[in-house]
């Protein structure tokens, strides 16, 4: 196993300062931002249009079956 790490790949190419280390710099910048958007959104619970489409009518549904169960009287 030793000998796999002294012959192989240069260690230097992941550094900060090389192309290679930049890209996998920038990944794990986007990949970070992500996470964070992620959490942040799923934080705030924000609805979407279709959903608040969706739970307006059930409410409105939900409001005439109330109202055909209890009639109001005149």
């Amino acid at each position: 196993m030793i000998i796999l790490l002294n012959s192989g790949i240069d260690l230097k190419i992941f550094s900060p300062s090389e192309p290679l280390g930049l890209i996998i710099l920038f990944i794990g910048l986007v990949f970070s931002g992500m996470i964070f958007y992620i959490i942040y959104a799923v934080s705030t619970n924000k609805e979407s249009l279709e959903d608040k489409k969706i739970r307006t009518e059930k409410e409105l549904i939900q409001q005439e079956k109330i109202g055909k169960l209890f009639p109001k009287k005149k």
